[in-house]
Parts: C-alpha cells; sequence; structure tokens
C-alpha cells in the first residue's frame, strides 16, 4: 500500500484547485490584500482548504461553530458560508490589524450578522463558554503550542458527531524530520499522537495543503 498516494506538484495542485475552488471575487481580494501584508501572509490558508472547510460544514448541518486563528478572515468566510441559515461562528485572535481586515470582509460577504471576532487569547475565550456539547465544528489554526489545549476545550463542548479541524499537522513535512526539535515541530507531534491515541474520537490525517486532521466526536 506504500505506494497509494500521489505527489502533489504544482501544476496538478492548479489543476485540483482549478477543479474545486469556484472563482470568487471577494476571496481573490482578500488574498490580494493579505499578501501585502508580507512574510505573514504564509498564515493564509490554501483555497482548495477553504472549500473543504465550507463542505464539511454544511455535510454535518454545523449551527454553532469556532475558529482558533482567524488571521483576516478567509477560512472564517469559508466556515460561515457553509453554516446553517441560522448559525454562528465565533471567531478567536489577538492581532487587531488583522482583525479589522477581516471584519470589513465579513461585512462584504454579508456575514458580519453570522460572525463574532473576539480580540483575546483564545483560551480565555473559549473557557468562558459553558461546558455543555453544543458546538457543532471547530477550526485550529493558530498558535502550535497551545493546540492540545485548545484541542482539550473545545472537545469538551463538542456535540457527538462534531468535527474538530486541526491546521498544520504535517508541519511542512518537519513532523517526520528527526532533527528537527523546534518547539512548534515538538507540540505538533504531540497533538498528533494526543488525538491519534484519543478513543473518544475518530480521526484521519488528509494531506491537503500543509496537512488537515478531521476529528469526529463519538
Amino acid at each position: 500500500m506504500s505506494d497509494k498516494f500521489v505527489t502533489m506538484t504544482p501544476e496538478l495542485h492548479a489543476y485540483v484547485t482549478r477543479l474545486s475552488v469556484p472563482a470568487d471575487p471577494l476571496l481573490q481580494r482578500l488574498v490580494k490584500e493579505t499578501e501585502a501584508l508580507g512574510s505573514s501572509a504564509r498564515m493564509q490558508i490554501a483555497p482548495d482548504e477553504g472549500m473543504l472547510l465550507q463542505l464539511l460544514s454544511r455535510a454535518i448541518g454545523a449551527r454553532f461553530a469556532v475558529e482558533i486563528g482567524t488571521f483576516t478572515g478567509y477560512s472564517a468566510i469559508s466556515i460561515a458560508r457553509g453554516l446553517a441559515d441560522d448559525g454562528k461562528l465565533l471567531c478567536c485572535d489577538v492581532n487587531e490589524e488583522w482583525a479589522g481586515i477581516a471584519r470589513r470582509y465579513f461585512r462584504e460577504a454579508g456575514l458580519d450578522g453570522k460572525i463574532e471576532l473576539r480580540v483575546a487569547p483564545a483560551l480565555e475565550t473559549l473557557r468562558s463558554l459553558p461546558e455543555i456539547e453544543s458546538l457543532d465544528l471547530a477550526f485550529i489554526d493558530a498558535d502550535k503550542t497551545s493546540y492540545t489545549d485548545y484541542y482539550e476545550e473545545i472537545l469538551k463542548r463538542l456535540r457527538s458527531g462534531g468535527l474538530i479541524l486541526i491546521d498544520n499537522v504535517l508541519w511542512g513535512g518537519s513532523v517526520v524530520d528527526a532533527n528537527d526539535q523546534s518547539e512548534s515541530t515538538l507540540a505538533i507531534r504531540s497533538v498528533n499522537d494526543h488525538v491519534a491515541a484519543d478513543e473518544r474520537v475518530e480521526a484521519v490525517i488528509v494531506p491537503i495543503a500543509d496537512g488537515l486532521t478531521i476529528v469526529r466526536k463519538k
């Protein structure tokens, strides 16, 4: 079974994106504006991953979702577009400049009524939520060293059948580089091992973009 994968070349990724991601002038403008931020622009999710977030949100009929790490808003727009008509997305970030860009695009997308963006430490925001199983979906894409803490706080508030989506779980391939002992790489390996051993859930790592773990609570 070792050959049951395809190496993703730039040409193949362009093909996948062309067939998977409908043209969206608003998101294209958001991408351009985010690129102007410089090196931090790399934190924006890939368009095909955004489409997957939207489809997963819609597929489970999500009404209440949480996002940890909103950046300039691409992933939040993707998730919110997949929510039920009365759905709500709670976004967490700590950067007011990025939040300002995100809020502007939320309004342009007609989603500002669906999305609440709190600029505060995400763990504080999560711990302020009631410990009841009310969450349908969560997306984690923030500081890697807190991934396991985010996961645990979300899981106790996630309904049975709900999804947690964890980004960057392949970390540019560094997860299998024994010479890489950086703090973030160790944190990604730790959360990957934690989820794989967690009998409360079932999970799969999908090699899209920088790797996305899809976790379903039993």
